[in-house]
């Protein structure tokens, strides 16, 4: 039998793919030369929907980033020429395009100077004058070339939701004047932490969903290492940013263990080690070695790598050194203190010195309105009660992690403990 291709398709799949690839850096040089980053995504979608009709006729060019930048550039010259009132600077940027066009000069920049375009546009989506949700949005939009549903679908919210921040963002950008530039020493780190943090929670939001049906996202958590990887390579001498490529590493080296054969979640101590990605651990291994080479004081990410590599490092889970664990919670406490950093201080302190030692620890942040509604203080806490044999305390306290848990295989997870509670407890 002869196997039809469907070719049209087929170049579809070609052209996604040199999108998600291409879009970054396309977008990144036109913002440059344009000064708006809105501008430049708008111009670089009008160059994809032009290659939608003109490459299935035509096949994908040699060359396709400098043919999307071409046509970008045409659509450019094109709307400022046609505007009914120039302002000069727009005048000057034409101009500037047309005659970089019939001078020839060629479409693919050196390698140095759109790397430095893609720092330009990492440092513009993760601006700190952006709230945290826009930030990860205009992140996953220009630099992941993700569509504006596929960002809905990743974090459960509605399409309109995400197009909505996304155009505030750009709308917040083009108010505050932001210019396409690399920010100055003085600003550099406050502007790293800012990308990072953004890399984080994308990340974070992947590793262990907040809400739905599934407990982990992959594509999500793939998509920010890319990121932090090309952040890395960006600004090889900020040791933040190699903490975070090796903390991202190392919990993905994880992900073959981390769920059962349907699914449920599998808990770090019950895992099968043999399971875990070795090549990525060691890789995570490597990055955090290379930001300990670059600075002997920790930050949040070097010692939240430092922790994962703790556990990376241990043959089994009785050979984990729960005692260097709750050290390094103890400096990141002090680095970045926070409620969740201190309920995960008192499980290494739990696991370390004793039950009794982390439930003190759990009590004092039974008031703290940052945790009112985080259904892991009370899934810790019942932890801790059940090694301590207070079980009926223990089952009071799963109850209430499962009203306010929002994922459905961690619920999945807390009534398989209630059920096995129930046994012993009195409701």
């Amino acid at each position: 039998m002869i196997e039809i291709v469907d070719e049209s398709a087929h170049t579809r799949r070609v052209i996604e793919t040199v999108w998600r690839i291409e879009s970054p850096k396309l977008i990144a040089r036109l913002a440059r030369v344009l000064g708006d980053v809105g501008l430049a995504e708008d111009l670089a979608q009008d160059a994809l929907v032009i290659a939608l009709k003109r490459w299935p006729k035509s096949g994908v060019p040699e060359n396709p980033g400098a043919w999307l930048m071409a046509a970008a550039k045409n659509r450019a010259i094109d709307q400022l020429r046609r505007a009914k009132r120039l302002e000069r600077k727009h005048e000057q940027i034409a101009h500037d395009l047309q005659t970089r066009e019939r001078a020839g000069v060629p479409e693919v920049e050196d390698e140095e100077e759109i790397d430095d375009d893609l720092l330009r546009l990492m440092f513009i989506t993760c601006h700190p004058a952006l709230s945290t949700q826009a930030r990860v949005a205009l992140t996953l939009r220009l630099l992941g070339g993700l569509k504006t549903d596929e960002i809905a679908r990743a974090f459960l919210v509605s399409e309109s939701t995400i197009a909505q921040r996304i155009v505030r963002a750009k709308r917040v950008l083009a108010d505050a004047r932001v210019q396409f530039e690399l920010p100055g020493a003085d600003e550099l780190s406050l502007r790293v932490a800012s990308v990072c943090e953004t890399v984080y929670l994308i990340f974070n939001e992947g590793y262990s969903a907040s809400a739905g049906e599934h407990w982990i996202r992959p594509e999500l958590c793939e998509e920010a290492l890319r990121l932090g990887r090309v952040l890395a390579e960006l600004a090889p001498g900020e040791p933040e940013v190699h903490g975070l490529v090796a903390l991202m590493e190392i919990q993905m080296s994880r992900f073959g263990a981390r769920t059962g054969p349907t699914g449920e979640p599998v808990l770090l101590l019950d895992q099968d080690r043999k399971r875990w990605d070795r090549l990525l651990a060691n890789r995570g291994l490597a990055a955090l070695q290379r930001a300990e080479r670059l600075s002997a004081a920790y930050g949040p990410y070097m010692l939240q790598a430092a922790i994962a590599a703790c556990h990376t490092r241990a043959r089994t889970a009785r050979e984990t050194d729960w005692q260097r664990i709750a050290v390094l919670y103890d400096a990141l406490a002090r680095v970045r203190p926070s409620p969740v950093v201190e309920l995960n201080r008192a499980v290494a302190v739990g696991m370390a010195f004793g039950p009794a030692a982390g439930l003190a620890l759990v009590d004092t942040l039974i008031g703290e309105p940052a945790l009112a509604n985080y259904h892991l203080l009370p899934s810790v806490r019942a932890d801790l009660l059940v090694k301590l044999g207070r079980h009926g305390e223990a089952y009071a306290e799963l109850e209430r992690a499962l009203a306010l848990t929002r994922n459905a295989r961690e619920r999945g997870l807390l009534l398989e403990r209630v059920r096995a509670l129930a046994w012993t407890a009195s409701p």
